[in-house]
């Protein structure tokens, strides 16, 4: 047989690539029309995904993005992360969800008291996990969240339904996430009552949270305590969003001195010191505060999407290039 060009090679990898993969042809039926081996036909397909020709995508609600997730562990030090991928941006939060949920399930060692804050995000995890997913379970919440808005109840209804599922107990922390008053957080906090649960919450093995942008879309927005003109002031001040309700810039500082005195919770030193701690974060209005999770050793574990992904791993590679 006559030497190819290169560019008969390519056209007959991809010829070889369109019979195998689009219409389900063998090897061998490829062979003959295309007048070589069958073993040439293997090694071109071989050649083809090697040249990136063919990409192969694992399309599934529970597919992962593995290099991402180990790019990002070096990339930021993590202990693991999960990066589902950005196909459907429908689904993402679906997904981002169940991918959460999964990792629960599967972690070891087992987390024997989880501290888990609140928000959509966090109670669709609790829907979607599974009866008897943990054994021995004490569940604490951390931050307060009892609410004025069209759904209340979601702080204690996610931490008791992560508890029920794993037939153990909860333990909730009947405050607002914000009070009106400094004076009013810390005569709070000095209840027998309250002070015990936060530190319950405190010696947690484990903590679960989410966060939220620094925008009008933010669940303290919905709910009742903060307004948009309080949005405006912490975006002044460059908040990026919030975690545990303590709203945050890009480098990990609390953005607004007076609004954090009147937020009831564990601090975020607390989460920083944490033997694990998971973030579970999606959505474009949600990168800024992602990024000043992974860049402020705010979580050991990361749950994300591909395209926060992609934005955490850009913004690493542009430091890297800066220094």
């Amino acid at each position: 047989m006559p030497n190819r060009s290169p560019l008969d090679a390519d056209l007959l990898a991809v010829r070889a690539a369109e019979l195998y993969y689009q219409e389900d042809k063998t090897q061998d039926e490829i062979g003959s029309l295309l007048g070589i081996t069958r073993w040439k036909v293997g090694r071109l397909l071989t050649e083809a995904k090697a040249r990136g020709i063919i990409r192969i995508e694992i399309v599934h609600p529970q597919a992962r993005r593995l290099g991402m997730e180990h790019d990002l562990v070096e990339a930021y030090g993590l202990d693991a992360c999960v990066v589902v991928p950005h196909d459907d941006p429908d689904a993402i939060g679906e997904r981002v969800a169940r991918a959460a949920a999964d990792y629960l399930v599967a972690m070891r060692p087992r987390t024997h008291r989880l501290g888990v804050s609140w928000g959509k995000t966090l109670h669709r995890v609790a829907q979607l996990l599974p009866e008897g997913w943990a054994t021995s379970l004490s569940v604490v919440q951390v931050n307060g969240g009892v609410s004025h808005s069209s759904e209340p109840g979601l702080a204690s209804a996610t931490a008791t339904m992560i508890a029920q599922k794993a037939g153990g107990s909860v333990t909730l922390l009947p405050t607002p996430a914000i009070v009106e008053k400094e004076d009013t957080k810390r005569a709070l906090e000095k209840d027998k009552g309250i002070a015990g649960v936060l530190e319950h919450a405190q010696s947690s093995d484990t903590f679960l949270f989410s966060a939220g942008p620094a925008t009008e879309v933010s669940i303290h927005v919905q709910s009742g305590y903060i307004d948009q003109a309080d949005i405006a002031r912490l975006q002044q001040r460059g908040a990026v969003g919030d975690v545990w309700g303590r709203y945050i810039t890009a480098e990990g500082e609390i953005a607004d001195d007076g609004l954090d005195g009147r937020t009831l919770g564990l601090s975020l030193d607390v989460l920083r010191a944490a033997p694990r701690s998971i973030a579970v974060v999606a959505g474009a209005e949600k990168h800024d505060i992602a990024l000043a999770i992974a860049k402020n050793a705010l979580a050991t574990v990361m749950i994300t999407d591909e395209a926060t992904a992609t934005f955490l791993l850009r913004a690493a590679h542009e430091v890297k290039d800066a220094s």
